[in-house]
């Protein structure tokens, strides 16, 4: 089993910064890929980036040059700064660990960005 604890997140103006990471903990034994996935109000559950194994990065069209994704592998952390914020970008935060063939989710962060 594997458990996911989200930090960060929280309001901030437009054109803003915040940082969310989350800590995975448990039998993490073959990770896939890490990553985030956000869900606004009426809409449908998107991914936002991910971090395969093997250090590639995918990011949405929507988050390109504004958000990096990292992790720490000893940490088992995997962290995403978000710059320039839109108010587009307020939604619910969601970090995902790929294990094997599982996939295990936080419990997410509200972030919400003010014009």
């Amino acid at each position: 089993q594997v458990q996911l604890v989200e930090s960060g997140g929280g309001l901030v103006q437009a054109g803003g910064s915040l940082r969310v990471s989350c800590a995975a903990s448990g039998s993490i034994f073959g990770i896939v890929a890490m990553g985030w996935h956000r869900q606004a109000p009426g809409k449908e559950r998107e991914v936002v980036a991910r971090i395969f194994s093997s250090g590639t990065t995918y990011y949405a069209d929507s988050v390109k040059g504004r958000f990096t994704i990292s992790r720490d592998n000893a940490k088992s952390i995997v962290s995403l700064q978000m710059n320039s914020l839109k108010p587009e970008d307020t939604a619910i935060y969601y970090c995902y660990m790929n294990v094997k063939t599982l996939v295990y989710w936080g419990q997410g962060t509200q972030v919400t960005v003010s014009s």
